[in-house]
């Protein structure tokens, strides 16, 4: 809501293992905990350690490292891509073998952390437990990973506490709603095996969760619950009329050939040979909705003055005009997927073969073969847009 000083910029670096400094890193996976067994737990799938990267990606003859300051006034450097567990002598010999760290002085060597967490499924989507009334959990206790995915959690789970002491109405945001009601969705009704990171990839309505729309969707509830100023839900509410109106009348307004074909030719965009509306010219890439309302004057409806002096409400015209088709063909694939539990699926089918799904999702599926789309669309790592490619790929 506030128009926050930007930080100075500090400049990070990069550098990168090679084969050399992978001989000596495997020199000490005889004394990594997480190859002795020492440790069991699943590590992060999106951010593994340098001995996994090692070994899991052995084709590979070099790794990216990230130099990063640790501060302002520091001499300290944050590596980051080296997360590690190997002994510390085995660290440093590695480290001088590295371009650029030839000279480098450890101050701590890296260290290996376990985290426990309680299957998901045991909460509910308020993240109160199932088991007992009134204790919700959020975050990493849940088996997720990330800054981001813990702070929603929490969010949600202090909303949730707070309206129960109040006795009033619980509150859950739908996947459509949010990348918070996707992340907890997820959790509750697939739980996980491994640290859940959130990506758009898993949203079915992607397209609809933008971040340039998030007041739109979320800011009402922002108000409700005294997290938000009035003021401010006063203005979301008073620019979505805007919005409204604007679309509307974007539908309605034609121009006609002569009145408009000059500009199209300047803007290297195709004459028309009849009467046109707005919103179908607007969903030309070349042109812009701004062009097209202040052309000569011809677009002056009261909705559409009052649209220009919106930036904002004028952005957001023109993005739902332009992306109209592929939303509603997102809403008709939405659609499809709730009828897919009776849609089978052979067990012998080799996901593998498949090179269109990704990596993880041919693994997940290889493992767990499920006997239907709807059962494949709730295993965790199998994205909306892998069930599109199972799909296409059954229906041929």
């Amino acid at each position: 809501m506030d128009d926050f000083p930007s930080l100075p910029q500090v400049s990070c670096h990069i550098t990168y293992t090679d084969l050399d400094v992978h001989k000596i890193l495997e020199k000490g996976f005889d004394r990594s905990p997480m190859f002795t067994g020492l440790i069991s737990g699943v590590g992060p799938r999106y951010c593994p350690s340098i001995e996994d990267k090692v070994v899991r990606f052995s084709d590979k003859e070099k790794h990216q490292l990230f130099l990063e300051p640790e501060g302002f006034n520091s001499d300290q450097i944050y590596l980051n891509g080296f997360a590690t567990s190997l002994p510390e002598e085995i660290q440093i010999e590695a480290l001088h073998s590295i371009k650029g760290l030839e000279e480098v002085e450890v101050v701590r060597p890296g260290y290996a952390v376990e985290y426990d967490f309680f299957p998901p499924h045991q909460v509910d989507s308020t993240l109160e437990t199932k088991l007992v009334k009134g204790l919700y959990f959020a975050g990493q206790v849940n088996g997720t990973s990330g800054y981001e995915e813990a702070a929603a959690q929490g969010l949600i789970a202090g909303i949730n506490a707070a309206l129960k002491i109040r006795g009033r109405k619980e509150f859950v945001l739908k996947r459509s709603e949010a990348y918070i009601g996707v992340l907890i969705d997820d959790l509750v009704t697939k739980s996980t095996d491994e640290p859940y990171r959130m990506f758009t990839s898993r949203a079915e309505h992607r397209l609809l969760l933008r971040q340039d729309n998030a007041d739109r969707r979320l800011m009402k509830y922002g108000g409700e619950f005294g997290l938000v100023e009035s003021k401010y839900v006063d203005d979301i509410e008073s620019r979505e009329r805007k919005i409204f109106a604007g679309s509307n009348a974007c539908r309605e307004i034609k121009f006609k050939s002569k009145q408009i074909n000059d500009f199209l030719e300047s803007k290297g965009s195709s004459p028309i040979d009849s009467s046109e509306t707005i919103a179908n010219l607007c969903r030309r890439p070349e042109l812009s909705l701004f062009d097209l309302l202040t052309y000569d004057g011809l677009a002056n409806s009261d909705e559409i003055k009052t649209l220009l002096e919106d930036e904002v409400a004028l952005q957001q015209v023109e993005i739902d005009l332009k992306y109209e088709g592929y939303l509603k063909r997102q809403e008709e694939m939405i659609a499809k997927l709730e009828r897919y539990e009776d849609n089978k699926i052979p067990l012998t089918l080799n996901y593998s073969k498949i090179k269109a799904l990704s990596a993880e999702s041919r693994e997940k599926l290889q493992k767990y073969k499920p006997r239907s789309i709807g059962q494949a669309s709730r295993i965790s790592g199998d994205t909306p847009s892998d069930i599109s490619v199972l799909l296409v790929y059954l229906k041929r």
